[in-house]
């Protein structure tokens, strides 16, 4: 991966590494009383981690221009790979979701090991890390294919597969720590949200740039079929994650209601 970047990518990938790690300093600093906290530290890891990878190879040799005259598959390999962890992983917790039906003790006394905070690991162990992986690693092989064309850069394929995999993780540990807001099939949290948005913008945006290199004269139909999946899921992500905010009008009303029914801690009661 590292050998096939040049020195300027290495120093971009350096500097989206690091400013990863202030984040989750922030998260972790800003978080010490609340599981945000452990979300927080999750992400300092995987920041500093890959920082040090490549600060270790930043000083190896430059890649051979050579390698532009073909096809950049590393990201698809690896993209397959994490494609079978995933689903391993959130098909092991399918089979123990569905024993829990019948033997409720397998929970071993446990929060984390609940029905409820494991259903939503199966599902999205399935559908978003299992799926999401294989169309992704799938997309980036059949798009230079089909364009007969390299992908655009050495950084960003592994931006998208690596930044999405991490919010995989996030939202996994996230529903086994109880820290979830409890939508169907959009549980993971805000700043997991935000991540997601990020790495799909420049999903996209791999598409349109290599699209606009490609030396095919026309367009394939599966290129339409992908582009239509990313922005799809897209909308799906930002409706479905959409909240609408309690106006300052609207909040001071509610208080002086409370206050006048005698009750100083305000408490939402749903109909």
């Amino acid at each position: 991966m590292i050998a096939d970047m040049t020195r300027t990518e290495r120093t971009g990938a350096m500097i989206i590494l690091g400013g990863l790690a202030l984040v989750g300093l922030a998260m972790a600093v800003g978080g010490r009383n609340d599981l945000l906290g452990v979300h927080g530290w999750m992400v300092m890891i995987a920041g500093l981690t890959g920082f040090a990878v490549m600060i270790r190879q930043y000083d190896a040799p430059e890649p051979d221009p050579e390698r532009l005259q073909h096809y950049y598959d590393a990201p698809t390999r690896a993209g397959i790979i994490l494609t079978l962890f995933w689903g391993v992983i959130g098909m092991f917790v399918g089979l123990w979701v569905a024993t829990l039906l019948a033997y409720p003790d397998l929970t071993f006394d446990a929060a984390w090991a609940s029905f409820g905070r494991l259903r939503p690991v199966h599902t999205s162990g399935v559908i978003f890390g299992f799926g999401g992986n294989a169309l992704i690693a799938t997309s980036f092989h059949v798009l230079q294919r089909t364009t007969r064309a390299r992908l655009p850069d050495q950084i960003s394929p592994w931006f998208v597969l690596l930044g999405y995999n991490l919010f995989c993780v996030i939202a996994a540990s996230g529903y086994m720590m109880g820290l979830t807001q409890s939508k169907e099939y959009a549980e993971p949290e805000w700043y997991a949200d935000i991540w997601l948005t990020i790495v799909w913008v420049v999903y996209f945006s791999i598409y349109i740039r290599t699209l606009i290199r490609r030396k095919e004269p026309h367009i394939y139909v599966a290129n339409w079929y992908y582009m239509a999946f990313i922005l799809v899921v897209a909308m799906l992500h930002i409706i479905n994650n959409l909240a609408v905010p309690i106006s300052l009008g609207s909040a001071k009303s509610l208080l002086a209601i409370f206050r006048r029914s005698g009750c100083h801690d305000p408490v939402v009661v749903w109909p």
